[in-house]
């Protein structure tokens, strides 16, 4: 979530569109950065499925609703579900219908309204909203000239058209309505009242977990950060560039709920010295004791999760804790954040060939196996689950389960190229927002890969974020 006049992390493609220069087209792989993959068939099946994909999801998650859950405001810092909606279709009414198909468009009158930039969330309520069969409406006859377009259009990678070669701009339609699931989500579990929302536990944890090392050493030297062939990749990915980031030893898991009880536990909360100033003086401010959703109640802390009150599970990551929490956290257990290129080296570099994978286990596709993705769950598995997910230093969980606060500043990589217009990243970039990776449990593979930047305000608390911690390797012995 971001400030009054910007739209969320995990919403960024609401601003109507100003075109931005063309980005340099996908270059060959170079030996050090994984190779352009391609899901099976053509760019535009491909598309094909990561649009009906991402629509399924969305029905999923608004069709059980009623028509007041879906026209209320559940909090300030969230649209209304049904803003959400009608701006799903839009966006693919302006970018695919309009754009790639250069058709008049359905309702381009509507595209003031759902501006994401033009109308904070706090305000869209008093907006003159379609309403919940409208809004439906619109997303089914959206669609429909949709495929009609995808059946005309030349997605081949050759076109010379950066918005349509690999089907780009489908790709990113379907990131983007994803990562609006991904809000809604986040909305629905600040919803009060009885679950809408069911799905299976995860697995437990694999025998050897509890057997894990604390940490793993991740080599020094340099990597390939960022990619400059990954065909869906959007543009604060871009460039791959090469980063020399010193041996740092990095936490094999995410930090527990009970670790983090245990920083509770030591006045953590109360003790300024584990703080910026700027994290104490919102401690202060907002009387903060512990992640969102917990509370205390004979003796155990308890949580809500999706409308379920249930005891906070010791060996799960903690989640919905900000920026300034997650570095106190890392400051009382004499450690740090990691920074965005050391999470991306452990999550990508492999030692053994000097190259960067796509994800911390190779280049293929995220399966159930190797990743809490996809909304299969509704929380986080332990930690020490996914061995067949692990980086080459053995940490586990790098991509999937919790989005992980970094220590950097979200900013553009060496060369960046805005594309296809400024106000999906470069007017975010600056020391107000910070970094996080690896997506969560919340997120679908399409809109996650070793490369996917988030970001958001330090204080943000319901996006479905946790951490890691990282130190130094000077002065140890086994450096």
């Amino acid at each position: 979530m971001t400030n009054s006049h910007t739209e969320p992390s995990t919403a960024r493609n609401g601003a109507t569109p100003e075109p931005a220069a063309a980005p340099p087209p996908n270059s060959p792989a170079s030996p050090a950065e994984a190779p352009a993959v391609r899901a099976a068939g053509t760019p535009s099946a491909a598309a094909r499925t990561a649009l009906e994909t991402a629509r399924r999801r969305t029905l999923s998650l608004t069709d059980p609703l009623t028509g007041k859950d879906l026209t209320a405001q559940h909090s300030p810092l969230m649209s209304p579900l049904v803003w959400d909606l009608a701006h799903i279709a839009n966006q693919e009414d302006l970018w695919l219908v309009r754009t790639a198909g250069r058709r008049p468009g359905l309702r381009p009158d509507l595209d003031p309204l759902y501006d994401a930039v033009r109308h904070p969330r706090a305000d869209r309520p008093a907006l003159p909203l379609l309403d919940p069969a409208a809004a439906r409406d619109y997303l089914d006859t959206v669609r429909t000239e949709t495929w009609d377009v995808l059946a005309g259009v030349d997605t081949s990678p050759g076109n010379p058209d950066p918005l349509l070669a690999d089907g780009f701009v489908f790709g990113m339609l379907a990131q983007h309505e994803q990562q609006h699931d991904e809000t809604m989500l986040a909305t629905l579990q600040l919803r009060e009242g009885a679950p809408v929302l069911h799905a299976s536990a995860p697995p437990r944890a694999p025998a050897d977990a509890a057997r894990l090392p604390r940490e793993v050493l991740v080599p020094g030297g340099p990597f390939t950060m960022g990619t400059s062939t990954e065909p869906w990749a959007l543009d604060n990915e871009r460039p791959h560039h090469t980063v020399d980031v010193p041996a740092f030893w990095l936490d094999t898991v995410p930090v527990t709920n009970a670790a983090y009880q245990e920083f509770i536990a030591a006045d953590g909360y109360r003790d300024a010295q584990w703080w910026t100033p700027r994290g104490w003086q919102h401690v202060q401010e907002t009387g903060l004791e512990a992640p969102l959703f917990w509370h205390r109640e004979h003796g155990r802390w308890l949580r809500r999760r999706f409308g379920i009150i249930e005891e906070v599970p010791a060996d799960e990551p903690v989640l919905h804790v900000c920026w300034y929490e997650a570095d106190a956290y890392a400051r009382w257990a004499g450690r740090r954040l990691p920074t965005e290129a050391e999470w991306e080296k452990a999550a990508r570099h492999d030692p053994a060939t000097g190259r960067s994978r796509r994800y911390p286990w190779g280049d293929a596709a995220p399966g159930p196996e190797q990743a809490n993705l996809g909304q299969r769950h509704l929380q986080p598995a332990p930690a020490g689950s996914y061995p067949a997910g692990a980086a080459p230093s053995g940490a586990r969980q790098l991509i999937g389960d919790v989005w992980e606060w970094t220590a950097s500043d979200f900013a553009p990589y060496p060369h960046f190229t805005a594309f296809p217009y400024k106000e999906y990243s470069e007017v975010f970039f600056g020391p107000a927002y910070k970094v996080l990776r690896g997506g969560a449990f919340s997120v679908d593979p399409v809109a996650c890969r070793g490369t996917f930047r988030n970001w958001d305000h330090p204080i943000r608390r319901q996006i479905f974020a946790g951490f890691r911690t990282a130190r130094d390797t000077s002065g140890d012995e086994r450096d």
